[in-house]
C-alpha cells in the first residue's frame, strides 16, 4: 500500500522553481485546492522577488472542535517553531484564508541540502497546522507527562465539517476516526478495505505497529461525543498509540500518518474502483472479440453460393456413381 506524502508536491515544486528563477523577477499568483478542501494561494510581486506570500485555507471546522482565531489550538506556536527566522505570520491573514505566511528567500540557508529540507517543511504546512493539537498530545505521551486534556475527549478537524477524536491517557493515546463516504460504492469498498486493514495488522511482521480496530458502531470512548458527529456509514477505526510509537523521529511519522489517514483510505478506494473498472472493460473487450470470431463471414458465404454449378448426369453416369 502507498503512504501519502505529507507535503504538497505542487507547492514544493512552485517554491523550487521560484528559488531557481528568482533573478528573473517574474510575478506569481497561483490558486489551487488539494484533498480535504485545503486551499493554497502563492503570490510574488516583481518589486520584492525575494518575498513570497503563502496563504492557507483550512476545512470548515465542525462545532465540537476547538478553533480559536480560525486556527487549531497550538498552530501558531507550531509554525513559529518549524519556520523560525525565515517565515513571518501576517495578522490578519488574507481575506478568505486562515493563515498567511511571508517567506523571505534571502534568509534561507546557503547549503543546498538544508535549503531543500526547509522547502519540504514549508510545503508540509498543512500537516504542521492541522496536526498541531495532535502533535502536542503525542508529545505528552512521549515524555510521559500529564496534559490538561488527560482522559478527555478531544475533537480535531481533518475534513470539511468532520472531525476525528483523540482520547489521551497516561500510558497511551486512543485515536478514533468516523469514516464517511458520499458514494455508496465507495462506502462498500471502504468497509471491506478497513476490515482487511485490521486483519493485516495481526500478521507477524506488524507486531510493532499500533493496534487497530474496526467496528460498525461507535466505540465506548465516544460516549460523550455529539450524536451528529457519529454518523459514519463506513464504520469507526481506532488506533492505540503507545510511547514506543512516538519516540524520537517516530513522532513526525505518526502525526503525518494519522493526519492523512482518511485521505489514505480514499486514495486506495479510488484505486481499487479504477482497477475493477479496468478489469471489467478488458473482460468485455475479450467477450466482444470472441463473439466477432464466432460470426460467419457473410460476404464469403455469398461468394460460395454464387460459385456453385450443377451438372446434369446421364442415366449411365448416375448408375456408375451409385455403384462406385
Amino acid at each position: 500500500m502507498i503512504l501519502l506524502q505529507s507535503h504538497s508536491r505542487f507547492l514544493l515544486q512552485t517554491l523550487l522553481n521560484r528559488l531557481r528563477d528568482i533573478e528573473k523577477g517574474v510575478e506569481l499568483d497561483y490558486h489551487w485546492v488539494e484533498f480535504d478542501d485545503i486551499r493554497y494561494h502563492v503570490q510574488v510581486s516583481m518589486k520584492n522577488p525575494h518575498l513570497v506570500l503563502l496563504s492557507l485555507s483550512l476545512p470548515t471546522p465542525p462545532p465540537e472542535t476547538d478553533f480559536p482565531g480560525g486556527l487549531p489550538s497550538g498552530a501558531v506556536e507550531a509554525v513559529k517553531v518549524a519556520y523560525a527566522g525565515v517565515v513571518q505570520i501576517l495578522d490578519p491573514p488574507r481575506d478568505g484564508f486562515n493563515l498567511t505566511l511571508k517567506l523571505n528567500f534571502s534568509k534561507f540557508p546557503p547549503n543546498e541540502d538544508r535549503r531543500q529540507a526547509l522547502l519540504v517543511k514549508i510545503a508540509s504546512v498543512r500537516e504542521i497546522v492541522l496536526g498541531a493539537p495532535l502533535r502536542a498530545l503525542l508529545k505528552h505521551l512521549a515524555t510521559k507527562t500529564i496534559s490538561s486534556d488527560m482522559d478527555q475527549l478531544v475533537a480535531l478537524v481533518h475534513r470539511p465539517n468532520e472531525s476525528f477524536f483523540v482520547i489521551p491517557r497516561v500510558d497511551k493515546v486512543i485515536v478514533v476516526f468516523p469514516m464517511r463516504f458520499k458514494d455508496s460504492i465507495d462506502t462498500v469498498l471502504a468497509t471491506s478495505f478497513l476490515q482487511e486493514f485490521v486483519q493485516a495488522r495481526r500478521t507477524a511482521g506488524l507486531n510493532n505497529a499500533p493496534p487497530c480496530l474496526w467496528s460498525s458502531s461507535p466505540p465506548l470512548e465516544l460516549n460523550k461525543a455529539p450524536v451528529e458527529a457519529l454518523s459514519a456509514n463506513a464504520g469507526f477505526v481506532s488506533f492505540v498509540i503507545f510511547p514506543r510509537h512516538v519516540e524520537g523521529r517516530k513522532l513526525d511519522r505518526t502525526v503525518s500518518s494519522l493526519s492523512t489517514f482518511h485521505a489514505y483510505v480514499s486514495y486506495h478506494v479510488k484505486c481499487s474502483e479504477g482497477f475493477m473498472h479496468t478489469r471489467m472493460r478488458r473482460r468485455v473487450e475479450s467477450l466482444i472479440e470472441a463473439l466477432d470470431r464466432a460470426k460467419p463471414d457473410v460476404a464469403e458465404s455469398k461468394n460460395l453460393a454464387n460459385n456453385r454449378s450443377f451438372k446434369r448426369l446421364s442415366l449411365k453416369e448416375s448408375r456408375a456413381n451409385s455403384h462406385s
